[in-house]
């Protein structure tokens, strides 16, 4: 999952998308970046790290121009090197620089035909390398090297979609020309639209979550449609295109279970209230199955699970408390690109108010279980500070199919639901009981009458892939190249590279 922004207006680009990427932070925390154009030159800083830490006073001083793009990044596809960080530059045809957030299923083809017919070279494994030279592929067709016109620019990428395939957004800065972006035609990663009026006329962002438009006092205008480019150039004159028509607008259901911020609206859905009523269903799910309980107490999981949490306290009748305390300084586990380094964060991560679990029967609310490992050792330190009896309940589904279009779930064998009942999940994390919601509460919690979704890509929970294209041979080469030993391996090539060069 990445976090991506673009601006066009008449202030300062540097400060608006630094900006709008803290507020995407939770989206990616292996790297960051941001290119900006003023005069025919591009200035471009990127680096592994957190906004904060990547960007320093000289660094945004030397980012002149007001349009540009900004991406946060963690890695999915390709590796974790700073030679991935986004976003990437070609200089053909006149210069396009790339943020992208999602996955291509397609990619290793795409990167096959790029080098052999498209003659184009590739400096890393990542797929929205391949993406930003396929997008420069289809506009170098349209002829001209010194311009070209919205049309020839949604033409392209017309053609873009025709060749791509999988979950992804786009923002792109094409140099003398202005800012683009668009969204796959299934609209399964997010992107909305946000414009600001100026003394000097209209600004315009690009971004992941709308929070990136409220704290900067942009408009959000709405959410750009599956299929559909739209483009701003230089002037501040928008433009949109309907490239492909839309059969199924399935936005991902992750997005609301956890990656996405509270205060989030996507495509016309608030996260908030649908966390809310995802609590609401799971409370229903648990007095049905077991209405006899004897839980003394809900404590969540922070942060995700909170809103669920409070509402799962409510309809049963029982205290609600907090019951640890986050030390905000570490890293999400989730998103750091190793079981090990995950395994290790937990502890430093959360401290225990005991007082909260002496003696008690405690239920524990997590947005979701993915490997497991976070859950088995949030138990433990629950059971180390006195609980009596540790429950636990998940406000999403059982996790048993890789996700492929941009979220880090890439290998069954990490999962732990994945070939097990809802029982031997438990004993493996060690709960005394656990209690998942069901997918059609789910997906019943994310719909709303204001929006005109009604489905969503659930993939991860289901193995119902919405693109069509996602076969069993696909999967074992996905697992191959994007486990956790993969990783393992390429970090320790890269480490032994480094080392060779440096003699």
């Amino acid at each position: 999952m990445c976090g991506i922004v673009g601006f066009v207006g008449h202030s300062p680009a540097n400060q608006q998308i630094y900006d709008a990427l803290t507020v995407l932070q939770h989206r990616g925390q292996d790297a960051a970046g941001i290119i900006t154009y003023e005069d025919g030159e591009l200035f471009l800083r990127k680096q592994i790290g957190l906004v904060r830490d990547v960007f320093q006073h000289r660094h945004m001083l030397a980012l002149k121009g007001n349009i540009g793009i900004g991406h946060v990044r963690y890695p999915t596809a390709g590796c974790d090197t700073p030679s991935e960080a986004q976003p990437f530059y070609v200089n053909s045809p006149y210069g396009i620089c790339l943020g992208h957030n999602g996955n291509l299923t397609n990619a290793a083809e795409l990167a096959e035909v790029l080098t052999r017919e498209d003659l184009r070279h590739l400096n890393t494994s990542s797929d929205s390398e391949v993406l930003l030279n396929v997008l420069a592929s289809e506009l170098a067709r349209n002829g001209s090297p010194r311009g070209a016109s919205a049309a020839d620019i949604f033409e392209a990428v017309t053609r873009v979609y025709r060749r791509v395939r999988g979950g992804y957004a786009v923002v792109a800065l094409i140099v003398g020309h202005g800012l683009l972006g668009f969204r796959d035609p299934h609209g399964i990663r997010p992107l909305v639209l946000g414009k600001r009026e100026s003394p000097h006329g209209p600004e315009y962002m690009l971004a992941s979550e709308s929070v990136a438009l409220d704290m900067l006092g942009f408009t959000r205008l709405r959410d750009v449609g599956p299929g559909e480019a739209v483009f701003i150039d230089e002037q501040g004159r928008f433009y949109s295109h309907q490239c492909v028509p839309v059969t199924r607008h399935t936005p991902c259901i992750f997005e609301f279970v956890y990656f996405a911020r509270p205060d989030s609206i996507i495509d016309n859905i608030s996260v908030h209230k649908a966390r809310l009523r995802m609590g609401d269903l799971l409370a229903e799910k648990i007095r049905r199955v077991w209405p006899d309980h004897d839980i003394d107490v809900v404590i969540p999981i922070p942060d995700t699970s909170r809103t669920a949490a409070v509402q799962v306290a409510q309809i049963l009748g029982v205290k609600y408390r907090e019951g640890f305390v986050k030390n905000r300084y570490i890293g999400r586990t989730f998103i750091m690109p190793g079981q090990e380094q995950r395994a290790k964060s937990v502890r430093s991560k959360l401290n225990v108010i005991d007082l909260e679990f002496r003696g008690k029967n405690v239920l524990l609310i997590d947005d979701s279980i993915v490997r497991g490992t976070t859950s088995a050792q949030i138990i433990d330190l629950a059971r180390e500070a006195g609980a009596r009896r540790v429950y636990f309940a998940s406000a999403a589904p059982p996790v048993r199919y890789p996700n492929v279009y941009g979220i880090d779930i890439p290998a069954a064998s990490e999962l732990v639901a994945a070939g097990r009942t809802e029982e031997e999940v438990a004993r493996l994390i060690g709960a005394d009981r656990l209690i998942y919601q069901d997918l059609e509460d789910l997906v019943r919690a994310c719909l709303h009458h204001d929006s005109h979704i009604r489905e969503f890509d659930t993939s991860c929970f289901s193995g119902e892939y919405v693109t069509g294209d996602v076969t069993p041979e696909y999967l074992d080469r996905l697992q191959q190249e994007r486990s956790d030993q993969a990783r393992g391996r390429r970090r320790r090539h890269a480490s032994a590279v480094k080392a060779l060069r440096a003699v």
